[in-house]
């Protein structure tokens, strides 16, 4: 029963994305996590959405690779880990894509984007999307909450630096 009840509670609470915003002027990436944990299902520090922000010269890309025999075979995800820049020990990490082609691709966008700006950017096929639109999303997709940054992030993550904060 017990499990039963995270997975219902996880099936409730679980945004529709868990989008990251890069900022090339700030040079951070602001990441919307999710955070569960099936043990302790009534405590709000364990579940719910905490938005971090990482400086982009910590960030790395990394693949891992897990042999699931019966369940698909090979599966590979490619991560972006938040290395201390001190120790180079890896502080967190987040799901950056679930394939492997796909996470080579949006690595090097992500690189071009924070080196060079939105200029040097390829034209994209699709246009982006946003996911709180419910249009052409299934029926069970549009009860999930949708993705809220709170105020003090949602402005950081969209603007430059102030000469005020730079001091």
């Amino acid at each position: 029963m017990w499990v039963v009840s995270a997975f219902v509670r996880l099936d409730l609470t679980l945004p529709r994305d868990e989008p990251i915003r890069f900022n090339r002027l700030r040079r951070k990436i602001y990441v919307y996590k999710f955070r569960y944990h099936y043990l302790y299902l009534l405590s709000r520090r364990h579940w719910g959405v905490k938005p971090v922000a990482y400086n982009w010269d910590d960030i790395t890309a990394e693949v891992y690779r897990v042999y699931a025999p019966g369940h698909g075979g090979l599966i590979e995800n490619v991560m972006l880990s938040v290395r201390n820049p001190e120790t180079d020990e890896v502080i967190d990490r987040v799901l950056f894509t679930e394939d492997l082609h796909r996470g080579e691709a949006y690595w090097a966008i992500a690189r071009l984007f924070m080196q060079q700006g939105p200029e040097a950017l390829p034209a994209f096929v699709h246009p982006s999307r946003d996911w709180n639109d419910d249009n052409g999303l299934s029926h069970m997709h549009c009860l999930a909450p949708k993705v809220h940054w709170p105020e003090d992030i949602d402005r950081e993550s969209r603007t430059a630096p102030s000469e005020v904060e730079d001091q």
